[in-house]
């Protein structure tokens, strides 16, 4: 894709644009997660046995684990092509080709299903795939919602999804005693209701689905693009979810459970990020030609460290103050685990920043050799470290394994465009570093109270006003967004 001047527009427009959708995803993404957030500390209560928490986490990384191979990374393919499209007759052939996919693959997982379940005795096995189907359609056409240009759309089924989660969860969960049960088929009743509720008002899918339409052309190139995604995908998902299955064979499902939750907690931070990435997403890909291109990804590099860094710092300790009222006793060590979690969210954060790279260059083939890489040494350190310590031997293995993602990653970015790293930027890692002191050692929750605020002004202070002006302005401008 070629951006010429005009296309570019001024750097105030530009920026603009960034704090628009900025604002877009935050209000779906926060909205959202806000709520499941919430429901966390509910299940802590009403799930008693910690085993049964660590089985259902099992599944749900099972979905996550097959979306990819049963999606075909379609939804990764939807968004990228829709966007590049310019004409009715090209996005009815993607999104057709889509839906079409879509249909023949999560028949085929049916059928498999059902074979399983003739020689097998997998418990909650239905569940699954009714979690599996449920989650790979709101995946994907959310993505394409998106790819359309309507993110209003995208970003309703996140906010009607989680509200659903939360509704059935607390009749299914809380009122019924349902447990686990009530925890799939909260998450399945709502993604299906949220995908019907939105393409009800915006018919997006039905005006461009055309059954007969012939989408040969695109195939081609779109698999292209996707497919190479899925050993990809794999290591990824040996990168950050085998770590469950480690832990239940090594320590148990209880000990899984408890994990969990903290996981659950420190998404909070991962959510915070996917905001930013799927607003640089779209600005990125737009301003890969653009002739300060370098200065423009730099700038937005070293201003998204100190942004993580002030969310990590600020969100661990008020969470570390009010940890004790937030789960129920069974679940209370996983607060042990919150720091570290939460650092390795901002680290796997900045190798998301990167990938960007393979995106705008639609040269995807080129994220398998790192992401092998860190799957060979996240299995590797995983039988290594998780028996003589346990979760932290997990958490360890995490954090190695994004550090050495994030190494790969600067030097082989340099390919598409070249980051100058700020001496600035030192100051809050240094932050984030040395927080896990108070974090452990401290049992006061007025110390962690002023260790919080002191470290935050230092963030604060040290990032610069250019950088300060950015951080503000995307914080203070999004209440006048539009579509």
């Amino acid at each position: 894709m070629t951006v010429n001047n005009s296309d570019t527009g001024s750097k105030s427009s530009r920026g603009s644009k960034f704090i628009k959708d900025i604002g877009i995803y935050a209000i779906g993404n926060i909205g959202s997660k806000l709520i499941t957030f919430m429901m966390a500390p509910m299940y802590t209560y009403f799930v008693h046995d910690t085993s049964h928490f660590g089985y259902y986490e099992n599944c749900l990384q099972v979905c996550l684990l097959l979306i990819p191979f049963v999606t075909l990374m379609l939804r990764d393919g939807a968004f990228r092509f829709l966007l590049d499209s310019d004409n009715d007759t090209q996005r009815q052939r993607i999104v057709t080709f889509v839906s079409h996919t879509l249909l023949s693959t999560l028949s085929l997982s049916v059928l498999v299903t059902i074979a399983l379940a003739l020689f097998t005795n997998i418990q909650y096995l239905g569940y699954v795939l009714m979690l599996l189907v449920a989650m790979s359609l709101q995946e994907v056409y959310s993505q394409v919602f998106r790819g359309l240009g309507n993110n209003r759309a995208f970003v309703a089924v996140g906010i009607i999804s989680a509200l659903g989660i939360g509704v059935f969860s607390i009749l299914f969960v809380a009122g019924l005693g349902w447990g686990i049960k009530g925890i799939f088929l909260s998450n399945i009743l709502a993604r299906i209701l949220a995908l019907v509720c939105v393409e009800a008002k915006v018919h997006l899918i039905t005006r461009n689905t055309r059954w007969h339409i012939d989408f040969g052309e695109v195939t081609h190139d779109i698999l292209r693009y996707t497919l190479p995604l899925l050993p990809g995908s794999l290591c990824w998902w040996l990168t950050g979810s085998s770590d469950r299955f480690f832990i239940s064979h090594f320590l148990g499902l209880d000990v899984n459970g408890v994990y969990a939750i903290a996981v659950r907690f420190t998404g909070v931070i991962s959510t915070i990020s996917i905001i930013f990435y799927q607003a640089w997403q779209e600005t990125a890909i737009m301003q890969y030609n653009s002739p300060d291109r370098n200065r423009f990804f730099s700038k937005m590099f070293n201003s998204y460290i100190f942004l993580m860094s002030g969310i990590l710092v600020g969100y661990v300790f008020m969470l570390k103050v009010n940890y004790g009222w937030l789960v129920a006793d069974a679940y209370s060590e996983s607060l042990n685990y919150i720091y570290p979690l939460g650092l390795s969210a901002v680290v796997f954060a900045v190798v998301a920043f990167f990938d960007m790279g393979y995106q705008c260059a639609k040269d995807t083939k080129r994220i398998l050799p790192a992401i092998t890489l860190a799957a060979a040494v996240n299995v590797t350190l995983n039988f290594l470290l998780i028996k003589p310590l346990g979760i932290y031997g997990v958490i360890t293995t995490i954090l190695v394994t994004y550090l050495v993602l994030v190494i790969y990653r600067w030097f082989d970015m340099k390919r598409y465009f070249i980051l100058k790293f700020s001496p600035r930027t030192l100051i809050p890692i240094a932050v984030m570093l040395l927080s896990g002191l108070p974090f452990y050692f401290s049992h006061s929750a007025w110390i962690d109270l002023a260790y919080m605020a002191a470290a935050l002004a230092v963030i604060a202070c040290s990032c610069g006003k250019e950088i300060r002006d950015m951080l503000v302005s995307k914080i203070t401008k999004t209440h006048g967004l539009t579509k």
